[in-house]
């Protein structure tokens, strides 16, 4: 790729992980504008850069005009969490037509949850959790799971941070979240009510491999049936155990 950067102190790679990093779940499609202006980046070298990008797959234009992450980059996507996904997907679909609600699975990625699956129906209560997405882990049953699981270092390093608020109901005083983590250890799951969306409420479990916590399996409800949650814990942890031994079972790479 071009080299004629005239920002002193930035690589082409780095440039290109802006123009990348520019694109998100409420910014899917960007003008060259709107892109130059996320990544940081000069509306000519952002343009360079598109152009080239765009030739090699990594963006494409949509048929307004506007940029798009390109199938390129989309299947190289896939290989990052490629073994679960393909893993947990007919476990998840039997929790689904176990349940009829939404479910999914997701991992850590640095300080937040990323969804590597998620089965739902129309008649499901909807829920911000998408494939691919991302959320914070605190206001979340998987996120919740996971962060529980973290090593002391990890979680006092999430609790110093300045919690983001979805809902009034979200749980970012750092003593009573503290407390709810190590509620979720000692119990194996995590419940939610209506801490990152209104109307819905949650249930987690991890998915363990070899005594370690490599992911957690969630289901999202309406919250006017919170009730019914804790009977849904034991088909969690079923489907759990089962995506662990398929995971166990696989050929290390």
């Amino acid at each position: 790729m071009a080299g004629r950067a005239r920002e002193p102190g930035r690589s082409v790679t780095s440039k290109v992980v802006a123009v990348l990093g520019a694109f998100d779940a409420a910014h899917p499609r960007l003008t060259l504008t709107d892109l130059a202006r996320r990544s940081g980046l000069p509306l000519s070298t952002a343009h360079r850069l598109v152009a080239e990008l765009v030739d090699a797959q990594v963006l494409a234009r949509a048929p307004d005009g506007r940029l798009r992450v390109g199938m390129r980059l989309w299947e190289l996507g896939q290989l990052a969490t490629g073994r679960l996904h393909e893993v947990a997907r007919p476990w998840l679909q039997e929790l689904f037509a176990a349940t009829g609600e939404n479910v999914h699975v997701a991992v850590r990625d640095g300080m937040e949850v990323l969804y590597v699956d998620k089965v739902y129906g129309r008649r499901a209560v909807p829920i911000v959790s998408r494939t691919g997405g991302r959320l914070p882990m605190h206001p979340t049953g998987v996120g919740k799971v996971l962060l529980a699981h973290e090593p002391d270092w990890f979680v006092n390093a999430y609790l110093e941070r300045e919690l983001e608020r979805p809902t009034p109901y979200t749980i970012t005083e750092p003593g009573r979240l503290a407390r709810e983590l190590e509620a979720v250890r000692e119990r194996g799951y995590a419940l939610t009510h209506e801490e990152m969306t209104l109307g819905s409420c949650s249930a987690a479990v991890p998915v363990a491999v070899d005594g370690r916590v490599v992911a957690a399996l969630g289901i999202v409800l309406s919250s006017r049936r919170a009730r019914e949650l804790p009977r849904l814990i034991e088909p969690l942890r079923t489907t759990a155990a089962a995506i662990a031994r398929a995971c166990a079972s696989l050929p290390v790479p």
